[in-house]
Formats: C-alpha cells, sequence, structure tokens
C-alpha cells in the first residue's frame, strides 16, 4: 500500500468509528419517555418502582397515550383519568365531543352517553 492509500483507509476507518460513536450518543443522550410500556403491555410512568428496570419497551407522552394503545397500568398505579363523553352543564345543556362548548364547559355532571344525560333532565344544545 501507498502513504496515501493508507492514509485514506486510516481516515475512511475514523470517520466510520467517528459516526459510529456519535450514533451510540445520540441515543443515549435520547430523552427518556414520560411513560414506557413493557413487552408485556404494562404501563410504568416515572412513579412506578419498575419504570427505570424496563429496558424492552414502547415509549408513551402519557399514561392516557400508553392505555389507550391497550396497555394497562402497573399495579398500584393510577389510571389515566379519562375525558368525559358528555357533559352536562350546569345550565342543563348535554355537550358531547360535537358540541361546539364541549370544550368551553368546567362545571358539569359526567355522562357515558347523550341519552342518559337527557333522561336525566339535560336538554340538546341548540344548533
Amino acid at each position: 500500500m501507498t502513504q496515501r492509500t493508507t492514509h485514506h483507509f486510516l481516515l475512511a476507518a475514523v470517520m466510520a468509528s467517528g459516526l459510529s460513536l456519535a450514533h451510540a450518543t445520540d441515543k443515549k443522550d435520547a430523552a427518556e419517555p414520560v411513560v414506557k410500556k413493557s413487552d408485556a403491555g404494562i404501563c410504568h410512568d416515572k412513579s412506578s418502582p419498575s419504570f427505570g428496570n424496563t429496558k424492552k419497551f414502547t415509549g408513551f407522552g402519557s399514561m392516557d397515550e400508553c392505555v389507550k394503545s391497550g396497555g394497562r397500568p402497573a399495579a398500584g398505579q393510577p389510571a389515566a383519568a379519562a375525558e368525559p363523553v358528555v357533559k352536562k352543564s350546569d345550565s342543563g345543556i348535554c355537550h358531547d365531543k360535537n358540541s361546539a362548548s364541549y370544550g368551553q364547559t368546567k362545571k358539569f355532571t359526567e355522562f357515558k352517553t347523550v341519552d342518559e344525560c337527557v333522561k336525566s333532565g339535560g336538554t340538546l344544545p341548540k344548533k
């Protein structure tokens, strides 16, 4: 090998190893997920004693996302708070998620269906 060929070979080897180290560093420095769903389907948030020990997992941004994906909370861990399906406002109007006022309705009684809400004395919103 000529000196120039040897130089190119060494440069290529150094660059290749540098890229490998950079990729390894990227994985190590990547932000840890908020919730880990283990291969067993258990959702561990950072308050779970098993969070740090869970190595094979799918990461999620919230417990709600993990549970909606088919996971379940670890024993002793609270389930994600589910958003109400129907809100009956203090003024007695039943708002489902299609209602323009659903997001603004803060004081309400929760119902599973619009029918249940109406049967309780609620009314449908005006269109």
